[in-house]
């Protein structure tokens, strides 16, 4: 993302969530958000096909029932 797409990303999602950046904290956001944004890209480039599966499985077990 250009900086131009990200300042337009964070103050669309402030203004969806009626969040009010305050001046001194926007460059630490914006910061922030770039660096995810980053992230994102080098996960997006790796190349999946469609018998790549997620390396974490997780099943829900039931707890165990009290003796109460």
């Amino acid at each position: 993302m250009t900086p131009a797409q990200i300042e337009t990303y964070v103050d669309a999602a402030a203004a969806a969530l009626d969040l009010r950046l305050r001046p001194e904290h926007r460059a630490g956001v914006l910061g922030y958000f770039a660096i995810a944004a980053g992230m994102a890209a080098v996960v997006d480039a790796v190349a999946l096909d469609a018998h790549d599966e997620s390396a974490l499985c997780f099943t829900p077990v039931a707890p165990p029932e009290s003796g109460a």
